[in-house]
């Protein structure tokens, strides 16, 4: 599924405590577009309220994700805790004023925004005035014009235009006991780019590898391996796959990008031929399915075969 030259970058996943990362938004694309990995965005932004609308990063992905991406060699695993070592004195003092130094920038860049923002708001108060003065001449002038052919008395001082414009001040801001800082001060959340940060000393491209160094252990339950060959059997058919927890299954299956197709299966994992599977739950999950415009697929693993068996169950009408 992926050319030679898309091979040669492997993709970086930062694991940390059994779960896998992904900070490089190119990384992110790569994934969507030529890998058909979706994982799921995390990381919140600032000043949006729908935080669970809008996220960013870190990306994390689905276990059977991770190991997809590491059989099929398109990603390294990459144990982030021992990745970055124990900054000198040097390194963190030149760290801290970079920092420092950022945060003076973006201060300047975000007051002189607010200056401008300001003298625009000024100069579109005296607009205003003008325009507000020039409208009350004309009143005026056409009050007086109609009273003089009426022959009636011309009162000057309910007619009298505005004279001048007011004069518009600046109010000095009124201190306050409590600072408020007004600025939202960006910090660089990856660490990719700290001298202390060794990640080609912490690489492990296969799962046997991750697994005796104790960084990857996924999978280890018999059910666990069932669901990365299910997994892997609906990636190698296209499918683009998603949590499915909220409809009762393993995964979602999506013919195409989640962000432009819906879902036509919910998939749950069967672990062997002989895994006990009750009617009730059939009926279940093919109700639940139906009443959300999906079917049900029932995959099956067989270890001895070494093959995925599909059973798609549907609620209908009886006559």
């Amino acid at each position: 599924m992926a050319s030679d030259s898309d091979r040669d970058h492997k993709i970086r996943l930062r694991v940390s405590n059994q779960k896998a990362y992904v900070w490089d938004v190119e990384d992110i694309a790569t994934l969507r577009a030529k890998h058909h990995v979706c994982g799921v965005l995390t990381g919140t932004l600032p000043h949006l309220s729908q935080q669970n609308v809008f996220l960013g990063v870190p990306h994390v992905l689905l276990p059977e994700e991770v190991v997809l991406l590491l059989e099929k060699q398109l990603a390294v695993l990459i144990d982030d805790p021992r990745a970055h070592r124990a900054p000198s004195a040097q390194a963190l003092a030149d760290w801290n004023e970079e920092r420092e130094a950022s945060v003076r920038a973006q201060i300047v860049a975000a007051e002189a925004d607010k200056a401008s923002e300001k003298a625009t708001k000024f100069t579109h108060s005296e607009e205003a005035i003008r325009k507000r003065k020039e409208r009350e001449e004309k009143r005026a002038a056409a009050a007086r014009a109609k009273a003089l052919a009426e022959g009636l008395p011309v009162d000057e001082e309910v007619l009298a235009p505005l004279s001048a414009a007011p004069v518009l001040e600046e109010r000095p801001e009124t201190p306050s006991k409590a600072v408020v800082h007004p600025f939202t001060v960006t910090i660089p959340a990856s660490s990719s780019e700290l001298q202390w940060y060794a990640p080609d000393d912490a690489v492990y491209s296969t799962l046997e590898s991750a697994r005796q160094a104790g960084v990857w252990t996924y999978p280890t339950t018999p059910f666990e391996y069932a669901k990365c060959r299910v997994f892997q059997d609906l990636w190698e058919k296209g499918n683009y796959m998603g949590g499915g927890i909220k409809f009762g299954g393993d995964f979602l299956v999506y013919p195409g990008d989640p962000l432009r197709y819906h879902s036509h299966f919910v998939a749950s994992v069967i672990e062997s031929p002989n895994a006990p599977l009750r009617p009730m739950e059939i009926v279940a999950h093919g109700r639940l399915g139906t009443a959300t415009k999906k079917s049900h697929l029932f995959c099956e693993w067989d270890e001895k075969t070494q093959a995925v068996t599909y059973f798609s169950v549907e609620w209908a009408g009886f006559g």
